[in-house]
């Protein structure tokens, strides 16, 4: 517990990594092309999906929903992670701190959810072609983004509150290079069990139950592409979910990596390394992934329009 004579810690100094100046550099670069690659590919999609009609489809208003998110996360993690690089460290208010972790948990949360609602419109796609355009319609779409992004603030407004309330004394290093919630955690000098005790509760409704109705909607994609005579049809089939699923096991492999698998003997680089994974290189290369759809999805899309 923190001692009554102990003053309340205002500020943080993020450590970022700790490496050699022209390594530092060399970071910085990387990361400066990455950061800009994304920014660029993801507002490509979210441009070329709002102007091309042939885009209008519930999957590519997903993507582009899913590219929103994707800027939103790395805004929020890389220019303050350059500056860190620059400087070999950096400080970061309080409010400034729980701020960040505010974004971040929206825009991962927001990407957990997306990436649910999508499985689900390749189930419908797959398993109940014939009522494809009937269910997910223009409004249906909307909706289920509007839920989305309503989970997705929700859950980020919990972790704000809570990790207001914690009492931070004494050091105000932070180990990492973002403000996450488990490093916060570790500097709180009171009871973090409420804390705690919120990340099991909010990770089932934001990583186990979207996580078993993705597997079900698969499970159930599989059983019918299997029933399909041809190979030609079940090829044709299996590529219009290939990008998605690829996309989910790049995520929740990373996510699953960070924060469900036991973190002792792991050193503070290789946490920090596994965090970038999801933070920095899953939205730079989500983009490329989903723009290798586009010629294999095209003819499928003109077919299925977003009324």
């Amino acid at each position: 517990m923190c001692e009554n004579n102990q003053t309340e810690v205002n500020e943080f100094f993020l450590l970022g990594f700790q490496i050699i100046h022209n390594l530092r550099i060399f970071f910085f670069s990387l990361l400066l092309v990455i950061y800009c690659g994304t920014i660029c590919g993801n507002l490509l999609i979210i441009t070329l999906v709002s102007t091309s009609k042939i885009l209008h489809t519930p999957m590519y208003f997903f993507i582009s929903q899913f590219s929103i998110s994707d800027i939103l996360v790395t805004t929020d993690i890389v220019p303050n992670l350059l500056h860190i690089l620059l400087n070999n460290g950096a400080a970061i208010t309080f409010f400034g701190c729980i701020t960040q972790l505010y974004t971040f948990s929206v825009g991962e949360s927001l990407e957990c959810f997306l990436l649910t609602v999508m499985s689900y419109d390749r189930y419908v796609a797959i398993c109940n072609p014939l009522r494809y355009t009937s269910i997910m319609t223009r409004v249906h779409c909307v909706i289920l983004t509007m839920i989305c992004w309503l989970f997705g603030f929700s859950t980020g407004l919990m972790h704000f509150i809570t990790t207001a309330k914690l009492n931070i004394c004494g050091s105000n290093i932070i180990d990492h290079v973002f403000c996450d919630l488990i490093p916060l955690i570790e500097l709180s000098c009171s009871d973090p069990s409420i804390v705690q005790l919120e990340i099991y509760i909010l990770g089932i409704p934001m990583l186990l139950t979207p996580t078993i109705i993705i597997v079900m909607s698969y499970t159930s994609i599989v059983r019918a592409v299997l029933r399909i005579p041809s190979s030609t049809g079940r090829q044709k089939a299996f590529s219009t979910c290939s990008s998605h699923l690829i996309v989910v096991s790049i995520f929740y492999g990373t996510i699953f990596s960070v924060y469900m698998v036991p973190t002792k003997g792991q050193t503070s680089t290789m946490s920090k390394i596994l965090s970038l994974l999801y933070t920095v290189f899953t939205p730079f290369i989500n983009p490329i992934i989903y723009s290798l759809r586009n010629k294999e999805g095209h003819k499928e899309n003109v077919r299925t329009p977003l009324r």
